[in-house]
């Protein structure tokens, strides 16, 4: 059984990522860990008067936080009957990230599927303050990022965008094969770059990627960047169809420089699909 980490807010957003998550892996054992963090940092607002009725609004937190938690259990058991699936809720007083990776590693998470917002209130802008931080300190679990809004109904295409020169360990990869082999989906290994003369590095890492992809439809594709990595990764998904992109979290790879927050509120990520950002080598 997989242990998948939904962390949620209780906004439209965690709403609608939850509900990818649920269709995405319908035909997979899981178990769904509903988390909610809650950590207002109270201490600094109130100063040392107001830390007396620390305890009592942290109280009440928790009755918040356990109370939405088991409104969402209830929804589930009434509309959401999959006897693939089983939910458990986690109610944390703690920072998000903190409450995430204490629950990463306390429940062997394989997955962490969360919502997304824009870092400046835009719409077009993908990736919000909270997905950023978390893809900047989650690097050893696979993360499902999902837009606002966004519908899933199937999964047939995944871009999957690389320059070749990283080796491709098969845990690393296992997320993404393991989507694509369960719906069948076609791998489109996208490669953005300048110029397209390959050492002979990226030459057998190429090859081995695709024995990684071995019993997988998958393709190569080389398109020249004009303006820059992220314009031209989501207008080739746009222009192929694609359901999902995923990126490797390698140490200055693309998705580091991604999430660094001058670059999200500069230019964004303009993805209109789940962004699967596959762990890096522990």
């Amino acid at each position: 059984m997989k242990n998948i980490l939904l962390p949620t807010d209780f906004s439209d957003n965690a709403w609608n990522a939850m509900f990818t998550a649920l269709k995405l892996l319908a035909h997979e054992s899981c178990c769904f860990m509903l988390l909610n963090a809650y950590d207002p940092e109270l201490s600094k607002v109130l100063g040392e008067k107001g830390k007396q009725r620390l305890g009592v609004l942290f109280d009440s937190l928790a009755e918040q936080s356990d109370r939405g938690l088991n409104k969402v259990l209830t929804y589930l058991g009434e509309h959401h009957r999959n006897s693939n699936h089983t939910f458990e809720k986690i109610s944390k007083s703690d920072h998000l990230i903190n409450a995430i990776s204490e629950t990463v590693r306390q429940k062997e998470i394989e997955l962490i599927v969360m919502g997304t917002t824009g870092a400046t209130g835009a719409k077009e802008i993908f990736m919000g303050s909270n997905t950023v931080k978390v893809l900047q300190k989650i690097r050893h679990r696979a993360i499902l990022a999902v837009p606002e809004a966004y519908n899933f109904q199937q999964l047939k295409r995944i871009v999957f965008p690389t320059d070749f020169t990283n080796y491709y360990e098969a845990h690393e990869l296992a997320p993404l094969t393991g989507l694509a082999s369960l719906w069948k989906a076609e791998v489109y290994v996208f490669q953005v770059a300048l110029e397209f003369v390959m050492s002979d590095t990226q030459k057998s890492n190429k090859e081995l990627l695709r024995k990684r992809l071995g019993g997988i439809e998958h393709s190569f594709h080389m398109v020249e960047m004009e303006v820059n990595v992220a314009q031209a990764i989501t207008e080739f998904a746009r222009e192929t169809e694609a359901d999902m992109i995923a990126l490797m979290h390698y140490h200055h790879s693309f998705i580091e420089k991604l999430t660094r927050e001058a670059v999200v509120k500069k230019i964004g990520f303009h993805s209109e699909v789940p962004l699967l950002v596959l762990p890096s080598a522990m």
